[in-house]
């Protein structure tokens, strides 16, 4: 009798914070390994959105940095890019994985959209708790993924204030345990590691610019954790 065949990892596209030129091209997506899905964590203009959207027949989710360009202005007309979901303070399932999303930065300047206070984000991953829970207790899948923004605290959390940690988004990871957390807004010119994983078990990618990682199926059930590889390009 032969065995079912194993479940192929799911490859997850990560862009943030710039529009890298290996990206926007006329030739996308020509050269890039196939993925399942498009996540970007903050800071990318609504037309590179909508560009990836358009060539890339995939979901692509995003949630909003704190410089507030991923709104489309024509003829003085604010609008949200098409093709794409805006994430920010929702969980959703899509494509057999739970993702849920909080964009922006914490506060770090009297002015400007896409900061938040730390009431704020106690009362955003508090919302995002909620949702969870009540997916649990339907037997729903728990979470997969929390796409943000900013990083938690840790080692990709920035020396300065601006890009500093947030501590309410440590204490959900710590306490949900993602498989992964993708996260913009630090620079790999910083001399970060791209990715480290927590003692909890969860994988923290920086999405800087453009990678392709994938992440192993995981029980149904449980939504155990399997080990995740990054795809070289």
């Amino acid at each position: 009798m032969n065995s079912p065949s194993p479940i192929p990892p799911t490859r997850l596209m990560l862009i943030a914070d710039f529009e890298h030129p290996f990206v926007y091209r006329s030739s996308f997506p020509r050269d890039i390994p196939e993925v399942d899905m498009v996540l970007g964590a903050g800071d990318l203009a609504g037309s590179y959105l909508e560009f990836v959207a358009t060539k890339l027949p995939r979901p692509v989710l995003y949630v909003p940095g704190n410089h507030g360009n991923e709104k489309l202005i024509e003829n003085g007309v604010s609008s949200d890019p098409g093709g794409v979901t805006n994430l920010h303070g929702k969980v959703l399932e899509v494509g057999g994985l739970v993702v849920a999303g909080w964009g922006g930065a914490p506060k770090y300047r009297e002015k400007g959209e896409g900061q938040y206070t730390p009431l704020e984000a106690w009362h955003g991953f508090a919302k995002l708790a909620w949702q969870l829970r009540l997916r649990k207790l339907a037997g729903k899948r728990p979470l997969d993924i929390l796409l943000t923004h900013a990083p938690p605290l840790g080692p990709h959390a920035g020396s300065d204030f601006a890009h500093r940690g947030c501590v309410e988004m440590t204490k959900f990871i710590a306490h949900f345990k993602p498989r992964l957390v993708v996260h913009g807004h630090i620079h790999e010119y910083e001399g970060r590691k791209l990715e480290y994983t927590t003692p909890e078990g969860t994988r923290v990618v920086n999405a800087y610019g453009y990678r392709v990682v994938e992440l192993a199926p995981a029980s149904e059930k449980t939504g155990s954790r399997v080990e995740s590889e990054t795809v070289n390009i």
